[in-house]
């Protein structure tokens, strides 16, 4: 996804609720700075990929290894890696299921929040679909990796979570 295709994109989203509006506003102008918003090391506000993985079982949240915070997969996007690619391979990783895109231009929900190290994240969170089997993650990763209904997941999740998860519960019933 280029960077003039992303912003297109961004700029089309209808958002759940103010914070991804406000997100959404935050990324389209990180997207306008003179550096690769993608580059982790390169600025401490980098963009990030996440994916909702669903099935018949729900959606998958894990506990994440250094903030303690039930979330979904997701992580850093690599050199030449565009987005959807990197929600895909963070899920692989991270749950050890393998998801496919119900849609890999369907941008779901855009999010800006704080991660490791002092860092923001303006995170692009895509919806990935995968057999309903019990997640195995890859050594290093979270232990703590589940299926939960579309209920206990926004119980149990990081509250920025809920709206996209109230939004994602009418997709996978739809």
């Amino acid at each position: 996804m280029l960077l003039d295709d992303l912003t297109r994109t961004l700029a089309s989203i209808d958002p759940v609720d103010a914070r991804e509006e406000h997100s959404i506003a935050l990324t389209l102008d990180r997207l306008t700075w003179n550096d690769d918003p993608f580059d982790e090391f390169g600025d401490d506000h980098h963009l990030t990929a996440s994916a909702f993985i669903i099935s018949s079982r729900g959606v998958i949240l894990h506990r994440h290894r250094r903030l303690g915070i039930w979330v979904q997969p997701g992580g850093h996007i690599d050199p030449g890696e565009s987005p959807s690619d990197a929600a895909v391979r963070e899920s692989l990783e991270e749950t050890g299921l393998v998801a496919r895109h119900v849609d890999p231009e369907l941008l779901f929900h855009v999010d800006v929040h704080p991660g490791p190290r002092g860092h923001t994240h303006y995170d692009l969170r895509f919806v990935l679909t995968a057999e309903p089997i019990e997640p195995t993650p890859a050594p290093g990763e979270s232990t703590e990796v589940y299926w939960f209904d579309f209920v206990a997941a926004r119980e149990r999740c990081e509250p920025g979570l809920v709206a996209a998860l109230v939004k994602l519960s009418g997709l996978a019933l739809s």
